[in-house]
């Protein structure tokens, strides 16, 4: 196994020089760490980063904590969430990935354990658990879920916004029967995308009637609960938005169940664009929901935060939505 004193002899320089230069001192001329970096590189290098941890006190570990992975978080999402972190993290990182809700003990979060922490938070309930890992001065940055306290980096989607832009599209195809499926009623995202579906409705003075919004909690099976009680009402909505796609795919089958044909007797209207939205028959309009983009700039910040604590400020950034305007929204216009 090549160790730094190996380096060291083939570069003709102490083995603390070699050290320092491959842990990017700035002590050390650029000319000297090109040199070292290129002979570790020929002679097949690699870190032992236990003892590189005994030296600079870092665990090399990321924490990746979700309010829950059992419960509310999609495969789609969660792939996408890692995807986004993989991007900016490089090999020297271990990325661990937990569940808020499975801890028993907050004292196993520690800076021992962890360098710095992403939460994808859905809940007020996670604030226990974020307000931990701020005392213990770890680097934090949270995701997904829009914060009052402006001394913690935030990251997060347009969400309300994005449902605006696509009531607009759908009342603009000439649809004033809207419902909606809304999701967990715990998960600020649920109450955001709410929002923007009533804001639209009252903008355009449309009235809001409470039987056309059913309760789901963001999985398939929901959806199609939902879709079946909206289908019974003796005036039917002639379009629901859904606060998730996995919703909107349960409540394009309950359509199916019925005989109900999409888009020409009800249209859809769902939230994420997971993978699979394009590939439904017909193909899933919804509002592209950038949480690969959301975790790479999360990340990105955390960095920041982790290198440079003193010279980084906190802040709120918005990553925009998009709306994916496919199949399922029909113009009764032109019928």
């Amino acid at each position: 196994m090549i160790t730094i004193k190996d380096i060291a002899r083939v570069a003709g320089v102490s083995h603390t020089t070699v050290s320092r230069a491959l842990n990017g001192n700035p002590l050390i001329k650029k000319e000297t760490r090109d040199k070292i970096e290129k002979i570790a590189a020929e002679l097949n290098y690699v870190p032992n980063f236990s003892a590189k941890s005994l030296v600079t006190r870092k665990s090399y570990t990321i924490g990746l904590f979700f309010s829950s992975i059992d419960h509310g978080t999609s495969e789609s999402f969660l792939v996408d969430v890692i995807k986004g972190i993989k991007h900016v993290l490089d090999e020297n990182y271990n990325l661990s990935v937990s569940g808020i809700d499975s801890i028993q003990h907050l004292d196993s979060i520690s800076p021992q354990r962890f360098d710095g922490i992403l939460v994808i938070s859905q809940s007020d309930a996670d604030n226990t658990f974020i307000y931990h890992v701020k005392k213990a001065n770890i680097p934090l940055v949270v995701l997904n879920r829009q914060l009052e306290d402006s001394s913690i980096m935030n990251v997060v989607a347009s969400d309300r916004i994005g449902v605006k832009e696509a009531m607009e599209y759908a009342i603009s195809q000439g649809h004033r029967r809207l419902a909606m499926i809304e999701g967990r009623p715990d998960f600020k995202s649920a109450s955001e995308r709410k929002q923007g579906f009533i804001d639209s409705m009252l903008a355009k003075q449309i009235p809001v009637k409470s039987e056309y919004f059913t309760a789901g909690d963001y999985t398939v099976e929901s959806g199609f609960s939902a879709m079946n009680i909206l289908l019974s009402l003796p005036e039917p909505p002639s379009m629901v938005l859904c606060s998730n796609d996995n919703m909107a795919i349960g409540a394009m089958n309950a359509c199916y169940a019925r005989g109900v044909a999409i888009p020409e007797q009800m249209s859809l209207i769902g939230f994420d664009d997971i993978v699979f939205a394009k590939y439904t028959n017909p193909a899933l309009t919804t509002i592209h929901r950038p949480i690969a983009d959301i975790s790479k700039l999360g990340t990105q910040k955390l960095i920041e935060l982790m290198n440079a604590p003193k010279e980084t400020s906190t802040e709120q950034l918005f990553v925009k939505t998009q709306l994916i305007i496919r199949q399922t929204v029909a113009s009764l216009q032109e019928i």
